[in-house]
């Protein structure tokens, strides 16, 4: 979540009054009053729009909701200029590889608008960005940049220019260990031998992505007009979305855009995309029985374009669009949640909880009677994660549901909870020990007919711990289950175990999970510096016990 500020008097000015209906109908629009003053006027973003976090933004995708200006917005976009380019070097591509750059001329800025540039930079920082670890966004005055640009890395010690609120040139190392911002993100480029740099056809440096601006290129006044604005980070895609964000609130602002050319791409090329919009999964889903006008009428206030064939153009800023459910929700949200019918059940019904689920709510009952932490991880996960920090040859490995064309490295459904255990021990190395958690859910194999299997899963992990900790808890469980179980050594020593210190959990002979010492290496693996224990157990073997 992020909140923002706006001016009350612009918004009074540019929108309405903010009296009560106003203020409901901007909760209805999906971004809650968080608090109004005689002055401004605060909201809750929430994560999913990311593109409503500018004064400017927001202006227009709320006039379009209210019926003012609706259905795509489209901006023109000057073809670039000559030395309108940014240069990127190879020696970038094992730091942050990619950026998304544009230009924007003839801009009146004030006070105002400067602060709310500030704050829309610093929140995409902290959302869309993950605190600058996913993105990185750099503003500068072009009057006082030599074009072309030039992206590349450089040995910390050769980097050399005065920060941003510093009163001296500092290295690139100084600037991680005494400027106070290079302190707060030193963690974003440490262990590399080279740290990227932006900077102009004279040697000038622009800044240090993901740290820093030049006090020298860096800093925006109210005297400024002209902008170069550059997104650098891992994933092309998203860059030019959050470029397109930022473009667009200049836009607003009455800024001429152009665009650079940038590799063998050009930016900003606000590209929408193209989706299909059933009307009738959207009657099904809502409860509702809207004719195609009325459909097209509910899409365009959410900024969106239809067409008659069905399909839905897409505004290049909105980052929350990847599904066609996606849009189903966007008009519900124009329809107005208020305007929904709620309608009794025509069957009169009784029913209580699924016997499969009042286990498992036992089971965790029980775990966190013991102080064990209750988690609640992806269906999804990384081949990495599942297979080579487990020391499980990916090759060895078979019956695993792998996604087609993800987007992202989470590109398989899990195949045990055993690793995420050990995912989530990693990532809080932090916190205090010692760490006992759990988990029960379901994990996911393929069937040789292409068929997925479902199965319910439950596992702890103590770290740190050793096989006589965690049989202590796995007794106490199974003695308040009302069930005997048995541990025998296991024939084959699963490759993540210490040899000799794991054992098959069975139940009336039957195998049900296994239990055991992780092994140093896959400790090692995990980044995790103490022993740690784990089980797991299938619980379809369980159901059928009680």
């Amino acid at each position: 979540m992020a909140n923002v500020k706006f001016d009350r008097k612009n918004f009074e000015k540019d929108i309405g009054k903010l009296d009560s209906e106003m203020q409901e109908r901007i909760a209805l629009f999906g971004t809650p009053v968080e608090n109004v003053s005689e002055d401004t006027l605060e909201l809750e973003i929430f994560p999913n729009r990311p593109d409503l976090l500018s004064y400017q933004n927001f202006k227009k995708s709320f006039a379009a909701f209210l019926g003012e200006k609706s259905g795509l917005r489209t901006y023109s976009i000057g073809k670039p200029e000559k030395n309108y380019e940014v240069i990127i070097d190879s020696s970038v591509k094992d730091v942050r590889p990619y950026t998304a750059c544009a230009i924007v001329k003839g801009l009146k800025l004030d006070n105002m608008k400067i602060k709310e540039i500030i704050e829309l930079q610093e929140k995409l920082h902290v959302t869309v960005g993950r605190d600058r670890k996913k993105l990185a966004i750099g503003i500068y005055p072009l009057d006082k940049i030599v074009l072309p640009i030039y992206y590349k890395a450089v040995e910390p010690d050769k980097i050399k220019f005065q920060p941003l609120d510093y009163p001296k040139e500092m290295s690139g190392l100084e600037i991680l260990q005494k400027h106070p911002t290079g302190k707060e993100f030193a963690h974003l480029l440490a262990g590399k031998m080279k740290f990227p740099i932006f900077s102009d056809s004279e040697g000038n440096i622009l800044s240090m992505p993901p740290i820093i601006n030049s006090e020298r290129t860096g800093r925006v006044t109210e005297e400024t007009k002209d902008l170069f604005i550059e997104c650098s980070g891992f994933s092309f895609d998203v860059l030019e979305k959050c470029l397109s964000i930022i473009v667009a609130s200049f836009a607003e602002m009455g800024g001429r855009v152009y665009q650079m050319k940038v590799k063998d791409n050009v930016t900003p090329s606000f590209k929408t995309d193209k989706m299909d919009l059933s009307l009738e999964k959207t009657n099904k889903i809502l409860g509702l029985d809207l004719g195609k006008k009325e459909l097209k009428k509910l899409v365009e206030k959410m900024g969106h374009s239809y067409s008659a064939d069905g399909k839905v153009e897409i505004s290049p800023w909105r980052m929350d669009i990847l599904h066609e459910i996606d849009l189903i929700e966007d008009v519900a949200i124009a329809y107005g949640y208020n305007n929904f019918e709620p309608i009794i059940p025509a069957i009169s019904t009784t029913s209580k909880e699924y016997k499969n689920d009042t286990i498992k709510r036992k089971i965790s009952d029980i775990l966190t009677g013991l102080g064990l932490l209750e988690l609640s991880n992806y269906h999804l996960t990384k081949k990495q994660d599942q297979f080579e920090r487990m020391g499980i040859p990916e090759k060895e490995e078979s019956g695993f549901v792998e996604l087609s064309g993800s987007k992202t490295d989470y590109n398989i459904m899990r195949k045990d909870l055993s690793h995420y255990l050990l995912k989530i021990i990693s990532e809080n190395s932090d916190s205090e020990y010692p760490q006992k958690v759990f988990e029960s859910g379901k994990v996911f194999f393929a069937g040789k007919d292409e068929s997925i299997t479902e199965e319910d899963h439950a596992g702890a992990a103590v770290g740190p711990g050793n096989y006589t900790d965690l049989k202590q808890i796995l007794d106490y469980l199974f003695h308040n289950l009302g069930l005997e179980f048995e541990v025998r050594e296991q024939e084959i020593t699963s490759p993540f175990f210490v040899e000799g210190r794991s054992a098959e959990i069975t139940l009336d002979g039957e195998k049900i999970g296994f239990i055991g010492e992780i092994h140093p290496r896959i400790l090692k693996n995990w980044k995790i510096k103490m022993p740690v224990s784990i089980f797991e157990i299938n619980l379809e073997r369980l159901y059928g016990k009680f």
